[in-house]
């Protein structure tokens, strides 16, 4: 029970890495607030996370990160239903695979408000509070492409680029506030946004042949193994680390 007492707010909770981190959390003894774009699934995932720690523990409200109106919502309703937040995982977020010449200036502005300014709102939001409750932890959900740069998704790399630097910078603002900052970043996963990438293959099985190739341990990863990395560094036992982009790739990046 590493989070005993501990309250989070998930985005992209509703799916993927944010809802296996929300899971994960809940086990782990906190309770959670998760937020995703979809309302039916908002109220479904409720239902679901409900069985493993009992009504109350797990509410869900629908948000665009990338608006801001949203976010202070979010943040407002989500400290009047905990009495405070102790963690924020930004994990709300899009990918795109196109070269830079194909990707248009809709897609573009779409990956950077999503990935980048929707973790920008939602650290912005939650400082105050924080700062009043003498600290808090963020970490943010990167990638392998936010420390590296990757073939055809050039967009996804310059999100997930400033939003590893972004943790840095906010890790070395409020160091001296006790609010830590880290990011995770993860090579591929198995969630639904790989699966519908896959899914527009000519060859989709050729395609996760060729990812899992990608990887030097031959596999692709899951999303529980990402969630346990985001609770070791929401747990208090990681009270020294601090800016840190932490990779669980598989070894894609050493």
């Amino acid at each position: 029970m590493l989070l005993e007492g501990k309250t989070a707010l998930i985005t992209g909770g509703t799916s993927g890495i944010g809802l296996a981190v929300a899971r994960r959390f809940l086990r782990e003894g906190a309770v959670v607030m998760v937020a995703g774009r979809n309302p039916e699934r908002c109220q479904h995932v409720v239902a679901e996370l409900a069985s493993i720690k009992g009504d109350g523990a797990v509410h869900a409200l629908p948000t665009d990160v990338n608006c801001s109106a949203d976010v202070k919502r979010l943040v407002a309703e989500s400290i009047a239903t905990f009495g405070h937040i102790d963690l924020l995982i930004n994990s709300a977020g899009i990918y795109l695979e196109k070269r830079l010449e194909e990707t248009s200036e809709a897609e573009w502005d779409q990956l950077l408000a999503i990935n980048l300014k929707g973790p920008y709102l939602c650290c912005r939001e939650i400082y105050p509070h924080f700062r009043a409750c003498g600290g808090g932890v963020i970490i943010n959900i990167s990638s392998d492409a936010g420390l590296t740069g990757n073939r055809d998704c050039a967009a996804y790399c310059a999100s997930k680029g400033g939003l590893s630097n972004l943790t840095r910078a906010l890790a070395l603002d409020y160091a001296r506030e006790n609010i830590r900052v880290n990011a995770v970043c993860p090579a591929v996963i198995d969630t639904p946004m790989l699966q519908a990438v896959v899914d527009l293959q000519q060859d989709p099985e050729a395609y996760l042949q060729e990812t899992r190739n990608n990887h030097p341990q031959n596999r692709i990863g899951t999303s529980d193994e990402i969630a346990f990395a985001v609770l070791m560094l929401a747990c208090d036992e990681s009270g020294f680390t601090t800016g840190a982009n932490l990779s669980v790739d598989g070894g894609i990046t050493a």
